[in-house]
């Protein structure tokens, strides 16, 4: 047994007391080294929550102690929650704001649970104890800090009166962060005002004062693009550089495939072969052909860049590419797992060039049946870029003409263009023209035939954000998965489902791409959200439920919104070193096989491949692969790449975020004001939440721009209505705004609705109205802040300081109401 089990047997026994390290060193009998390691091992433990450190250094289960242990998320109005370690996102525990301690948002903390009492409160005061619930999990109150997010943490910094302090750029870090004044930091150039500057946290263990630290790199001026970008790198622990070791292993492979690198691979040079792949993409992993045989048959080769001809096991790049575990596409530019010379060169299936592929070929019938299944080491040469535009222009059209119309993309927006269309020959573009409306034929009837299984079409509709030369928000477009991105999706999804089909029948250890079926509880709770929006739907474990409500979502006019609560009910998919299945796509056997140029786990299994192709003779020239990957291997491997998946996503929204802040930002400054089209997502006391339709930004309408009228809410919290002119504002309704508002520091867009006179005639929002309101005409929520106004009012002028003078509260300061306390 080892030795972490041994130490979790112990100390998870019934009859264990807690104990110290030397004791339990002393109970299990260990030897000098096994001591030394048993060491090592509980701080593991310990800084994983497996196990909690009491009084006195004594050791314990979490649970034994009423401890639990995860990473707390904070909400910007203090209150957190902890998700624990095992449990899913957003099943976790209540903290109230006093109960944090000097935890931040993100912290792995260990903390205490705390029972409601069961005895009904029955003092005075405005503050009711809540109804003791036996099945609501408990408040908890953080004991110990037992890893930080973040060492260094990225922000604007700020002059108050007595104190420099920086502002962090996320928002849900609440405290400003204290420190000393530039002019002594020695740093050149001096810090100033308004920098985005990079702090590192230096020890906090007192709430009531504010955080310190000390600035050790300066980005540059706030909210200017390349700051903002590196802003996001350190929040993210991205670096767009590598390693020396790493540059000098890429200067000695060669800038073109060479003859000899060929050896005796299954030539396709003489195959037509295409990509189609967004305007802005910056690397081209996948590559399509088309083969029409006899009887009615047809063979489609998926060709998929061969990296694993070019990183081997161990060296430099493989390590370097391991850590990062996958690229991260940030708006306007990539940080790649590989090196520019290999994604964006020798790697990627750019036109006209020969290049080193692995291919998989499936055959079809007339009926899209696969027939047949092979693998190759391939090389190809690509005849066409595409972009999905163009490709969605041969889908739907026949002149040429109007084909060749189709832009191509900026320059500065990718990695390559292609030839224009209009240097492409017409033999050419009948031939891509053949190919593409075949290629749908066969993709159309799987995509048919996939949802018909169950797969679910949880597909969102995106926005692009572009940038200018500059690197500024420059336009938005709203991406629409049409039938360019259904072909490829489709034989991507072949490809993927045939290699794990064949690994798994081989018995060949591997890693793959699962996602588990939802817990029954989040699908209970799903469908009671969906009976709050009035739509109906079974019971959503049947893979027909959910198809059929996700259909229903598709006319819906808060269909993205309420898809989000579908996502939000499904667990996160993630690589695992066993064949799961996949729940989303409803496959027994998937993996990741056709992007390796960005994903590690896709370059694991292209090595995977080769020892299958060497064991099958299908390649005489293959040596015996470099490596093998045993189980345990995978298996932390498959943990690792989840991680560094999560952890791109995340710094992928940010990115938008930060854009589309930084769009609506510039348009805030123009002189006429563009009008948008959005849809209420949601009412309010205080007004409306609005969702754009062309570019799915959210944010607010405030009550107090409502100007027109007195409006208030109606009996079922559905609508805002006028008083005077009736005008109503209701749940799923369009209307049209304009942005009214920017705070880029608490992430929010605030809007004004536009009403048709002022569009019609131009003009800009009318005056307030400024009618008095009666009496009689105030809400219910008005009367009850008048009642508690005046009560404060007379409780703080009842309360006389010894000089004779009233005490009163100071207001609260608009803002982000921070405080900054110095010692």
């Amino acid at each position: 047994m080892e030795l972490r089990q041994k130490l979790l047997k112990l100390l998870g026994a019934q009859d264990y007391i807690p104990m110290r390290r030397m004791e339990i060193v002393s109970v299990l009998k260990l030897d000098e080294a096994e001591t030394k390691q048993a060491h090592t091992v509980l701080d593991q433990m310990l800084e994983r929550g497996e196990i909690a450190r009491l009084k006195k250094d004594r050791l314990c289960i979490p649970e034994d102690a009423d401890l639990v242990s995860g990473r707390i998320i904070v909400r910007q109005s203090g209150s957190a929650i902890l998700i624990p370690d095992a449990a899913p996102a957003g099943d976790g525990y209540p903290i109230n704001a006093e109960d944090t301690g000097v935890a931040m948002h993100g912290d792995i903390v260990l903390a205490r649970k705390v029972q409601p009492s069961k005895r009904p409160f029955r003092g005075k005061g405005h503050k009711q104890r809540p109804v003791y619930d036996p099945d609501a999990k408990p408040n908890v109150r953080v004991i110990r800090i037992l890893k930080r997010a973040h060492s260094s943490i990225p922000g604007t910094l700020a002059q108050g009166r007595h104190a420099t302090y920086v502002i962090p750029d996320d928002p849900r870090i609440i405290q400003d962060i204290l420190v000393p004044d530039p002019q002594n930091s020695g740093m050149r150039p001096i810090p100033k005002k308004g920098d985005k500057v990079v702090v590192k946290m230096l020890e906090w263990k007192q709430r009531h004062l504010n955080p310190e630290g000390e600035i050790i790199e300066v980005l540059g001026r706030t909210h200017e693009p390349d700051a903002e970008f590196k802003a996001i790198l350190y929040k993210y622990d991205l670096n767009p550089k590598f390693p020396a070791a790493v540059e000098k292993q890429t200067a000695s492979i060669p800038e073109r495939v060479r003859p000899e690198d060929i050896g005796n691979r299954q030539d396709c040079r003489e195959l037509f072969t295409f990509t189609i792949d967004p305007d802005d993409a910056k690397d081209f992993d996948d590559a399509l052909s088309l083969e029409f045989l006899d009887n009615g048959k047809f063979r489609v080769g998926v060709h998929i860049a061969d990296v694993s001809n070019y990183v081997k096991p161990g060296s430099p790049l493989d390590r370097e590419a391991q850590e990062r575990g996958n690229s991260t596409y940030l708006v306007g530019t990539v940080i790649s797992m590989l090196p520019h010379a290999l994604s964006n060169g020798l790697c990627s299936l750019v036109e006209a060039e020969d290049r080193l592929t692995k291919t998989c070929f499936i055959t079809f019938n007339e009926h899209a049946d696969v027939i047949d299944v092979k693998f190759a080491n391939t090389v190809i040469r690509s005849n066409k870029r595409l972009t999905y535009k163009q490709a969605y222009a041969f889908m739907t059209q026949d002149d040429f003409a109007a084909i060749r119309k189709t832009p191509l993309p900026p320059k500065h927006q990718t990695g390559s263009t292609g030839r224009s269309l209009d240097e492409v020959s017409d033999e050419e573009m009948a031939t891509l023209k053949k190919h593409i409306d075949q290629l749908w034929q066969i993709a159309s009837q799987l995509r048919k035939r996939r949802f018909s299984k169950g797969s679910l079409d949880l597909d969102m509709t995106d926005v692009k954000i572009y940038v200018d030369e500059d690197g500024y928000a420059d336009r938005i477009e709203k991406q629409f998965n049409d039938e360019s991105h259904q072909l490829i999706e489709e034989f991507m999804l072949s490809a993927n489902e045939q290699v794990a089909r064949t690994m798994k029948k081989q018995n060949f250890p591997c890693i793959y791409r699962v996602h588990d079926e939802p817990e029954e509880d989040k699908l209970k709770e799903l469908r009671e959200t969906m009976m709050s929006f009035g739509i109906k739907c079974g019971n959503l474990q049947k893979p027909r439920e959910m198809t059929a409500l996700l259909k229903k979502l598709k006319e819906h006019p808060q269909g993205y919104t309420l898809k989000v609560h579908i996502l939000r009910s499904l667990k996160q998919a993630q690589y695992r070193a066993s064949a799961d299945g996949h729940y989303g796509l409803s496959k027994p056997d998937y993996t990741h096989f056709t992007s390796p140029i960005r994903r590690y786990a896709d370059l694991i299994v292209h090595r995977v491949l080769d020892g299958y192709l060497c064991k099958i003779g299908a390649d005489s020239a293959l040596p015996e692969p470099d490596i093998r990957y045993p189980q345990g291997k995978l298996e932390s491997l498959g943990d690792h790449i989840s991680v560094t998946e999560r952890n791109s996503v995340d710094a992928e929204r940010e990115s938008v975020k930060t854009k589309l802040l930084e769009f609506y930002d510039r348009e805030l400054q123009k002189e006429d004001k563009q009008h948008f089209k959005a849809i209420i997502a949601d009412v309010k006391n205080h007004g409306l939440f609005v969702e754009l339709t062309d570019t799915l930004a959210f944010g607010m309408v405030h009550i107090s721009t409502l100007d027109d009228d007195f409006y208030h809410p109606n009996s079922e919290g559905t609508a805002l209505i006028g008083r005077r002119k009736q005008r109503t504002y209701a749940l799923g309704q369009y209307i049209m705004v304009q942005v009214e508002r920017v705070d880029r520091f608490k992430r929010q867009i605030d809007f004004r609705v536009v009403t048709s006179d002022e569009r019609d005639l131009g003009k800009k929002p009318g005056k307030p109205f400024k009618g008095r309101r009666k009496s009689s005409e105030r809400t219910s929520s008005t009367r009850k802040t008048a009642r508690k106004t005046s009560s404060q009012a007379s409780k703080s002028a009842s309360k006389a300081a010894p000089s004779g003078k009233v005490l009163t509260k100071r207001p609260k300061k608009n803002g982000r109401n921070r405080k900054r306390t110095s010692k």
